[in-house]
């Protein structure tokens, strides 16, 4: 009895140790493939950039207007791509996360981008081998000591948003 015990516990931590090393192993993918994502903007590689996204990717900006399936965003972003620089984002902290099955990831990111510190986050899938970008959302980090400067700011813009939405409800 002793022994089944003992090959039970070798078994349980030995099945822990394989998930806890394989999830290391897809974080590194994980990462990786969003590093190149954000380094194929930077380079102003449409294909590769886009490649990495799923065909029913979802972008969403820092802008309220900006939530676009992939093709619009392929459409809003092939000018910036053409002009030989799209956007440099170098993530300075990651945080992943999945689900039971292994084959959904969820991050969120804080980078350096040319408008300081963005956040973003986002859902991956895994097709095949492969992590694919399914959904992305970009947002802007504003100190709270400065967010009522912000909103002076931006509310006659978004007034007009704010009620162009209701209007539809």
């Amino acid at each position: 009895m002793k022994q089944i015990v003992t090959l039970l516990i070798v078994m349980a931590l030995s099945g822990c140790k394989s998930t806890m090393g394989n999830q290391a192993s897809v974080r590194v993918n994980i990462n990786a493939t969003l590093d190149a994502w954000h380094k194929a903007a930077a380079d102003a590689d449409y294909n590769a950039y886009f490649d990495l996204m799923t065909g029913d990717a979802v972008f969403i900006g820092t802008d309220a207007t900006e939530n676009w399936n992939k093709g619009a965003f392929q459409t809003y972003a092939k000018p910036h791509f053409d002009k030989g620089k799209a956007w440099n984002f170098t993530a300075l902290e990651r945080h992943i996360y999945f689900d039971a099955t292994g084959k959904i990831a969820w991050f969120d990111e804080l980078l350096n981008t040319q408008m300081k510190i963005c956040r973003g986050s986002g859902v991956l899938v895994k097709i095949g081998q492969t992590w694919k970008i399914q959904h992305y959302v970009l947002s802007m980090t504003i100190p709270n000591d400065n967010s009522n400067e912000v909103v002076k700011r931006k509310a006659p813009i978004e007034d007009v948003i704010i009620r162009k939405l209701q209007s539809k409800q």
